[in-house]
């Protein structure tokens, strides 16, 4: 099995059982393969059993005792929030003069 196919292992199991970059990782620490993922996805007969991705967590969490988080997506919600804040016009005063009613 070389490199390559076991890259394309992963998209597989990525695209399938809608995952992101962080669960992938999350399910390697615990020394998971894409063919494991994809055999637990859950068919419409079984409702008692998890998304794979709800899965990993969880099993993670339990090991680790946390959940990886992306590194990105903190970055991009600090940048979006920093944008929104340059956008807003400064507060200012009102005095009763100006105002309508």
């Amino acid at each position: 099995m070389g490199k390559n196919n076991q890259n394309s292992n992963w998209v597989e199991a990525k695209k399938r059982c809608r995952l992101n970059q962080a669960d992938i990782q999350m399910a390697k620490e615990l020394g998971m393969k894409p063919k494991s993922l994809l055999k637990n996805i859950p068919s419409p007969t079984q409702q008692w059993k998890a998304p794979v991705k709800v899965w990993i967590r969880d099993l993670y969490e339990k090991k680790f005792g946390r959940v990886r988080l992306l590194e990105k997506t903190k970055a991009i919600k600090e940048s979006s929030s920093k944008e929104k804040r340059e956008s807003y016009p400064e507060k200012r005063e009102i005095s009763d003069e100006e105002l309508p009613f």
